[in-house]
């Protein structure tokens, strides 16, 4: 029986960012050749549209929105929070159904950034952490991969 990867769709090529765009990776090809890949955006599951104005998480990480002490905010000011929460829970519960034990999961993203994600000043600028949905599949014990990271391509 193959593995399943659960991956981010704008790696896959899915118009799903903010900017109604995708981040076409084609690494995802090569772990097309060993592994079943399911795709997965907890923006759109959560409701949000592409494109859409671009999130941030402000007031700490992935873990601080599911701790309640930080938020998701829009660059015009809307709270963003329930709709993170509720996209992440659905993701895993794809994860879960298809028994997906890792993720290749998109960098700096609000939702899936794994070790480094923007630091809600809507300025380019990075800091340590994850993103809300990143966060969730780490909590429950799924191995987590970044684009980019040379994991993928073994």
């Amino acid at each position: 029986m193959r593995p399943v990867w659960l991956v981010s769709a704008c790696l896959l090529g899915e118009r799903c960012r903010y900017d109604g765009g995708h981040c076409y990776d084609p690494a995802v090809e090569e772990l097309k050749k060993r592994a079943d890949v399911v795709p997965v955006c907890p923006e759109t599951l959560g409701g949000l549209e592409a494109p859409r104005a671009p999130s941030e998480i402000v007031g700490g990480t992935g873990a601080d929105v599911w701790n309640g002490t930080a938020k998701v905010l829009d660059a015009e000011g809307r709270d963003r929070t329930q709709a993170f929460l509720t996209g992440a829970k659905k993701a895993m519960e794809i994860c879960k159904r298809c028994g997906a034990h890792s993720a290749l999961v998109k960098s700096n993203s609000p939702s899936c950034g794994y070790g480094t994600i923007y630091d809600g000043s809507f300025g380019d600028t990075k800091r340590g952490g994850n993103g809300v949905f990143t966060q969730l599949l780490l909590d429950r014990g799924v191995r987590v991969v970044c684009d980019g990271d040379a994991a993928v391509r073994r």
